[in-house]
């Protein structure tokens, strides 16, 4: 679908169906409320889908994205440029941490090239969808011309739907790309409001002069364009990427088919955002994997108005954050589908 299309798709979650899990969930061999968020989280989950029960989250598919960034050459990170396609070539290879976790949670890895500077090698599981080499130096000129930034946002809901076509049941964004925090800090600030310094963080784990310098450089960068959050595709273009505008269109898609999507760490916070900037029910069908350490994505996901389930210290990205908490995400399911009521139990309430 395009764009439009997909963001005319996108409805509100579904109160009956939500109001049938609350009631469900009250009617459970457990004092009500003893779950905590896992009760809230079921509930989400039937709006989404529609139905209570929802269907369980299994296939699950995660989808990396990757791509490259002009502002690199700013010196916000010590990583060479060239580390973009050669963690492309290691996920393919099945060596990533997102491969590891995804192995050990049943979850299907997909790479999409959007964007990457060197072309990767072809391999199974790698899907070839580059817009352009790279974005352009934001702090010079707009990273992306507003037709690239669309045709970036409709890879990611063309990747969705084949995911989705394919069986699998639940969406996880992953990224990769070598700089592209400081993006991700510009479009948070540009969608929240809130300041570059808020926004900044040490992405690979940088020191302080370097952190110092990139919050500078995502100040310059937003100064220069002066981002309108009502224009979230101009916004893209302006200070965005490649992997976090297919990033919101995944998420869009994944809405627009009524199919859960757990949000990852800072970078698809950034694109969730813009997800939620073209269709603000898209929100219902985000789950919020875990909290970055990045600042940016606690800033993020508090606007979305969404939780984090996991709190591990991680920044890795890849997806990482987002395959941990999907047994989570399945838990809060199968407790509607398998735990008996209070009634077919023979289970005395108090």
């Amino acid at each position: 679908m395009s764009l439009e299309s997909t963001v005319a798709a996108v409805r509100p979650a579904d109160q009956p169906a939500m109001a049938a899990a609350r009631e469900l969930q009250g009617r459970l061999t457990k004092p009500a409320g003893s779950l905590g968020a896992l009760e809230e989280l079921s509930v989400r989950l039937a709006g989404v889908a529609g139905t209570c029960p929802p269907p369980l989250p299994a296939p699950a598919a995660v989808a990396v994205f990757a791509g490259d960034h002009g502002v690199h050459a700013q010196g916000v990170s010590p990583w060479p440029q060239e580390v973009t396609a050669q963690m492309v070539a290691n996920f393919l290879a099945g060596g990533a941490v997102v491969n590891a976790f995804a192995r050990q949670a049943g979850a299907e890895v997909t790479v999409v090239d959007v964007g990457v500077a060197t072309p990767p090698p072809a391999g199974d599981g790698l899907i070839e969808a580059n817009v352009r080499r790279g974005t352009r130096d934001m702090t010079v000129e707009p990273a992306l011309t507003r037709d690239e930034a669309r045709a970036a946002v409709e890879t990611g809901i063309r990747v969705a739907e084949q995911l989705l076509a394919g069986g699998a049941a639940c969406l996880l964004t992953g990224d990769m790309g070598i700089a592209n925090t400081t993006p991700a800090a510009a479009l948070i600030a540009a969608f929240t409001g809130c300041t570059a310094e808020e926004a900044t963080g040490r992405g690979t784990g940088i020191d302080d002069a370097t952190h110092a310098h990139k919050i500078t450089v995502v100040r310059a960068a937003l100064d220069r364009h002066a981002p309108d959050p009502d224009d979230p595709l101009g916004v893209l273009a302006s200070v965005g990427g490649l992997e976090h505008a297919a990033l919101a269109g995944f998420i869009l898609a994944a809405a627009a088919h009524r199919v859960p999507v757990i949000i990852d760490g800072v970078i698809a916070a950034s694109g969730a955002l813009a997800a939620a900037a073209f269709a603000p029910d898209a929100v219902a069908a985000m789950v919020a994997g875990h909290l970055s350490v990045e600042p940016g994505a606690a800033v993020a996901l508090s606007h979305l108005g969404l939780e984090p389930l996991l709190d591990l210290g991680m920044r890795l990205g890849e997806g990482s954050g987002a395959v941990l908490a999907l047994p989570v995400v399945a838990a809060a399911v199968r407790v509607l589908h398998e735990v008996a009521t209070f009634d077919s139990a023979g289970v005395s309430e108090k």
